[in-house]
């Protein structure tokens, strides 16, 4: 009979408790395995196949390292077909595995159910809670009015990126006049408010000349749109678009013969530089926490190359993957074990050294605060995209600090 120092524990029961994936309180697994939660079918199925292959990746490189409180990291998939109740099904799935951290990036959405089963779950199992890795839902509200302790976003909000566009903007004086067209629905709706608001602190000599909210994923032919933008006499335009509605928006731009600049949270989002094409050479620019082309050490551009080698047909883009692995080894040393509620309070304000500078989660509302490059869509670059000999180049680094809006969060923490 062998007994485990650790827990007091026979082999055979050890087996039957890591079936079961707690143990007082306590996660306890051979393997430390995460729930990812997002497309693998449906309209968003190639981005979340993407995704995927980056969790995959970054698990790989973190288990050749040694893995995370000596334990492999295991990705296992449940799609959810980006619908919030199908996430809602897939979340308890991931539960009765035992699986205890969760992973999601596809949709705002689908990222508001999910924070909300997490809370439940946890308000419900006390000792059986779950740790939600938020790497794509930006809407504000997350981690703003609907903030919980259990929700941590890699992906900076709505406001955060508009805080960085608008630093942006703020340095060019010859733009006198802006439009602004987002998608109908909350992310949107956030999208437009920040960007009046932010503009009107900055820039109060800019005129918004036109505001205007349409149906998400139904037009087909963005032509009335831009040429209400054309007759307002905008010198610029701000989008919140992502998908189909970006692309078909910049491609009816480019038909209309409209050269003026449109700033974007997704231009460089997977699928949009191909669609693109041409047309949106010196036009395009975006606001992201990563880009092929941003100055990168030698060993983060063969990350990037060992990536693009294995997976041919992929760009390295989720770059946040290695950040939440690496922040989340951190925080297992920290917290002694995988502690739940322990690991969770260990990621509270912390720290942690990324390839592009310092990043912080923010202990107020869990946002994660990190520089955020501006780049425009270019034919100068070393590094192109989709294998369309274009790729984005650097306008201006925003700093973290910089970017910190503020919120209105009031975390409620377990005692």
């Amino acid at each position: 009979m062998t007994l485990n120092l650790k827990t007091g524990l026979t082999r055979s029961a050890v087996a039957a408790v890591v079936a079961l994936g707690i143990t007082a309180g306590t996660a306890s697994a051979e393997t430390l395995k995460i729930g990812f939660i997002d497309p693998l079918s449906g309209a968003s199925a190639q981005t979340g196949d993407i995704e995927l292959k980056h969790w995959k990746f970054a698990a790989d490189k973190m288990n050749e390292a040694g893995g995370i409180g000596g334990m492999d990291v295991e990705f296992v998939a449940f799609d959810n077909k980006g619908d919030p109740k199908e996430t809602l099904v897939q979340y308890q799935k991931a539960v009765d595995q035992g699986i205890h951290f969760v992973a999601q990036g596809v949709g705002s959405s689908v990222s508001a159910a999910l924070t909300g089963a997490v809370l439940k779950n946890n308000e419900r199992n006390p000792g059986e809670e779950t740790i939600f890795f938020n790497i794509g839902g930006i809407d504000p509200s997350l981690t703003n009015d609907n903030c919980n302790f259990w929700h941590f976003a890699f992906d900076q909000n709505v406001d955060v990126k508009m805080e960085g566009l608008t630093n942006y903007i703020e340095t060019l004086p010859d733009i006198k006049s802006v439009y602004i067209i987002a998608q109908d629905y909350s992310f949107g709706k956030s999208f437009i408010a920040a960007a009046e608001k932010m503009l009107a602190e900055k820039r109060p000599d800019i005129k918004i000349v036109g505001s205007e909210l349409h149906p998400v994923a139904k037009v087909k032919d963005f032509t009335p749109y831009v040429q209400k933008i054309m007759s307002s006499g905008a010198e610029a335009v701000l989008t919140g678009n992502w998908g189909s509605d970006m692309t078909l928006l910049i491609k009816a731009a480019a038909a209309a013969g409209q050269e003026v600049p449109y700033f974007t949270y997704y231009g460089g989002a997977i699928g949009a530089p191909s669609a693109m094409g041409k047309s949106a050479l010196g036009l395009v620019t975006q606001i992201s926490d990563f880009h092929e082309n941003a100055d990168a050490s030698p060993e983060q551009l063969a990350k990037q190359d060992e990536f693009e080698a294995k997976y041919p047909d992929t760009d390295y883009y989720y770059e946040r993957t290695f950040t939440v692995l690496g922040m989340l080894k951190n925080a297992v040393e920290k917290a002694g074990g995988i502690h739940m509620i322990e690991v969770a309070k260990a990621l509270e304000g912390m720290t942690y050294e990324g390839p592009f500078g310092t990043v912080t989660m923010r202990a107020d509302d869990h946002q994660l605060l990190a520089p955020l490059f501006v780049s425009t869509f270019s034919d100068d670059v070393k590094r192109d995209v989709e294998k369309t000999g274009f790729g984005f180049k650097t306008d201006m680094l925003v700093t973290a600090e910089s970017t910190a809006a503020p919120t209105t969060c009031q975390m409620v923490r377990p005692e």
